[in-house]
């Protein structure tokens, strides 16, 4: 019987073989392998410890096989893996923990840190650009990344990170003063300050803080008052060195209507833009969030959920929430019949008739007068690429799907042409006011249809 640090090194080379071989990927050697604790090696016997029964029952469905090659590769014989749940630790969730979200629910409120948040490819780069930030704030110098602006659609997380960072700021530095605020209530404190006379007020608290985090800046688009008092209050924080984070559902250069040079001050610093999750990611959300409330889910429900809600994380969390709740007044185990409903809930209210791809095409594609198949050939007549741009800046605009993505919908065209394209019917729409009428609309008809 080998020793628990030789076994321990065994298991490292057992990950490294996975990883040199592709037989594991990354996130999911990290998500899932990673937590799994080599105890020992007795003969041809592999024990094992992990948290929680949902860990090891998705290891041995998913994994199993795969780590049990590996290790007759490595040990040159047959080994039975044995995994243990180690015991439990009584943790309640955190009722008094910061939560922009909160609504007051017993199953809404956990803590919004970095540690909380599940990683995944689609947010890799976010969460290390929101970690250095936390970990510079207060500091000399003041991270590079200033300002940081992350961008994504409603429910990628956007608001779990930046109140990440808060929440490390204050645990680092409780002597700093930090602003967390909406757009819309900056606004309206703004307008109320003017009515009451008190701009001077206005100005001192908002232009003498260490961390400002302000939350969906689109709101600005088209407000140019608003617009000249948040570059003014940049500008003052900027030039003090004092870190500003910013949220917004759309790219810098996406938000129609913006003065130019609060226009510059947004791409001035670093942009980090969070995506849907893959399916690794999100059976990660689903785990972690069902830990936190103490619900017990078995593998098959898991993947069910992870299967049919892929764009949205606030979703996977919601149907948890949910399912957490029916458990509570059931008392009974969850089942896919109590998953199908919860989800049919969910998409009911959240997205009535899913927005594809071939809907928004065949949209455009009425309007221009072209096929659906042109907007996805090479073709190049004027008419047919202008139209293809204008698809694919739809596509983006509604669905966020990222960019590789949309490449492989419109025909397999690679990333730079999709860039090329979003950029394009951007700055089309900026000087002709018909073009940005005419997307604006296609945009609302295809919205309104899904809503029917």
């Amino acid at each position: 019987m080998k020793t628990t640090e030789s076994f321990e090194e065994v298991f490292e080379q057992v990950k490294e073989y996975c990883l040199e071989n592709n037989k594991i990927p990354s996130i999911g050697m990290n998500t899932w392998i990673a937590p799994l604790k080599p105890v020992s090696l007795d003969g041809n016997k592999a024990y094992f410890k992990i948290q929680t029964a949902f860990q090891r029952d998705l290891v041995q469905e998913t994994y199993g096989k795969i780590l049990k090659e590996a290790l007759k590769v490595i040990l040159d014989h047959e080994v039975e893996m044995v995994i243990d749940v180690e015991p439990r630790r009584t943790q309640g969730i955190a009722m008094n923990s910061y939560d922009p979200e909160s609504n007051n629910s017993e199953f809404s409120k956990y803590e919004y840190t970095f540690e909380t948040f599940t990683e995944g490819r689609s947010n890799e780069f976010a969460i290390a650009c929101c970690k250095s930030v936390a970990k510079s704030c207060g500091e000399t110098p003041v991270s590079e990344y200033n300002p940081l602006f992350i961008y994504g659609a409603s429910g990628m997380g956007k608001t779990h990170l930046v109140t990440a960072i808060l929440n490390a700021v204050r645990e680092k530095h409780p002597e700093l003063k930090i602003i967390y605020i909406t757009s819309e209530n900056f606004a309206n404190e703004f307008v109320q300050a003017i009515n009451a006379r008190r701009t001077t007020d206005f100005h001192e608290k908002y232009r003498s803080i260490d961390l400002f985090i302000i939350e969906d800046i689109q709101f600005f688009m088209g407000k140019e008052r608003m617009q000249e008092e948040l570059f003014n209050t940049f500008h003052k924080l900027h030039q003090e060195g004092k870190q500003i984070v910013i949220t917004s559902d759309k790219a810098p250069r996406e938000l129609q209507n913006l003065d130019v040079r609060l226009m510059s001050r947004l791409e001035g610093g670093l942009i980090a833009d969070v995506s849907a999750p893959d399916y690794e990611t999100r059976l990660a959300i689903i785990s972690r969030k069902s830990e936190l409330l103490e619900l017990k889910l078995s593998i098959e429900v898991a993947e069910f959920i992870a299967n049919r809600l892929k764009t949205n994380i606030r979703q996977l969390e919601g149907a948890v929430m949910r399912l957490k709740a029916l458990n509570h007044f059931s008392g009974g185990p969850i089942t896919i019949s109590m998953a199908q409903g919860v989800i049919r809930d969910i998409m009911t209210n959240e997205h009535p008739t899913p927005i594809t791809v071939e809907k928004i095409i065949e949209e455009v594609s009425g309007v221009y007068g072209v096929s659906p198949e042109d907007l996805r050939s090479n073709k190049r007549a004027s008419q047919v690429s202008v139209a293809r741009k204008v698809a694919i800046y739809i596509v983006r605009a509604i669905t966020k799907m990222p960019l590789a993505t949309i490449g492989a919908e419109f025909g397999g065209r690679d990333h730079s042409t999709i860039v090329y394209s979003i950029t394009s019917i951007t700055d089309a729409m900026k000087k002709d006011h018909n073009l940005n009428n005419l997307v604006t609309n296609i945009i609302n008809n295809i919205k309104e249809r899904s809503e029917q």
